[in-house]
């Protein structure tokens, strides 16, 4: 029940040319092609394959879209990096402290859950050490960290109130800053961003 398919949904919708792709598989296009990558973290460790991760390539451009992965695994993204090489951008978010397992499951458990393993399994991304573990790995030249949920009319879906205190922030603040220290271009992004590649 915590790993609907996306493809059964869109097809009942009335979509007729539904593709759906399992971990490390690949469409090819013109002028480039996305691979489905494994997808860690945010969905508190369970086995959800609904929720993937892409390496896009664009002609000449490799970008990796990460969303709320989190680096639980570095040897997996070893792997991962082997297969797909090098991003010239990564796409990742950060929101680090992440609800327990069952602020979004807890309905779908059929036991409940004491207090301790509840807020062990968090539905959260990577954090500074394991953002900056994905960072190295595929040598990217531009890191752009989103999904954080702070945009105005999430407020009421997420309930998160950001600060510059609050962790996520002093984590993505600290990945910026570290990235462009040594000539990586970073940023956080709000709202909308335009990204012109050349």
């Amino acid at each position: 029940m915590q790993d609907p398919s996306l493809r059964l949904l869109l097809k009942q919708c009335g979509f007729r040319n539904v593709i759906e792709l399992s971990e490390m598989e690949e469409i090819d296009f013109s002028h480039g092609s996305i691979t489905a990558a494994p997808f860690l973290g945010e969905h508190a460790d369970l086995n959800v394959l609904t929720k993937a991760a892409y390496f896009v390539r664009l002609a000449n451009h490799k970008l990796l879209f990460l969303a709320d992965s989190c680096n639980i695994s570095p040897k997996l993204y070893e792997h991962v990096h082997r297969e797909l090489g090098d991003a010239d951008a990564i796409f990742l978010g950060m929101e680090c402290d992440g609800a327990p397992l069952s602020w979004l499951y807890g309905p779908l458990l059929t036991q409940k859950l004491d207090r301790a393993k509840d807020h062990s399994r968090r539905l959260a991304g990577s954090n500074y050490d394991r953002a900056i573990g994905i960072v190295d790995r595929f040598n990217c030249k531009e890191v752009y960290v989103y999904a954080m949920g702070q945009e105005p009319w999430l407020n009421h879906v997420m309930g998160i109130k950001y600060t510059e205190k609050s962790n996520p922030i002093i984590q993505s603040n600290r990945l910026i800053d570290t990235c462009r220290s040594r000539g990586i271009t970073a940023e956080r992004l709000f709202g909308e961003k335009e990204i012109l590649l050349g």
